[in-house]
């Protein structure tokens, strides 16, 4: 099954970049040999209409843009389902088994993600009840991918 992340607004140069592109490395090369693979990294500019209503739908469009037909859309949204790393690893593996080939996770913009999507999502998922800026929302989404690996594998990485 190929992921892809979906992400408004772009990560400088700087050790959050890093540290996302690290545990993004880690996944593409460990998720293979069990059926889950990186396919693309999806990044866009925040919109810079007037209104938020008008930005989140614009987002929102390039979303639709960048989601495969067909595929599994996941969103990141702080009222979403609170899951544990192995819920979450369970999740992609259930997915896979299925035989679904691609999964978008996305991640909103400043004004959040745009009503239309819920719709359209299979699966709203928060990492916390807090609000976390995107820089570090890539960084928790790149390591709970590659941990998710580790724990479908038998790796030790993941400790309870």
């Amino acid at each position: 099954m190929r992921i892809g992340l979906f992400a408004v607004g772009r990560l400088k140069a700087g050790p959050e970049k890093d540290l996302a592109a690290r545990y993004l490395d880690r996944f593409a090369k460990a998720g293979p040999a069990i059926g889950l693979e990186m396919a693309r990294m999806t990044e866009v500019a925040e919109s810079r209409a007037s209104n938020s209503e008008t930005r989140k739908r614009e987002e929102a469009g390039l979303l639709q843009k960048a989601h495969p037909e067909g595929g599994i859309l996941i969103l990141l949204d702080e009222r979403g389902k609170a899951l544990d790393s192995e819920a979450f690893a369970a999740m992609l593996g259930t997915f896979r088994d299925q035989g679904k080939r691609d999964l978008t996770i996305a991640i909103g913009g400043a004004d959040g993600l745009d009503p239309s999507l819920y719709d359209k999502a299979d699966m709203t998922v928060c990492l916390g009840k807090l609000t976390w800026p995107h820089q570090l929302v890539r960084i928790l989404i790149a390591e709970q991918l590659y941990r998710a690996v580790t724990i479908l594998s038998g790796h030790p990485y993941h400790r309870v």
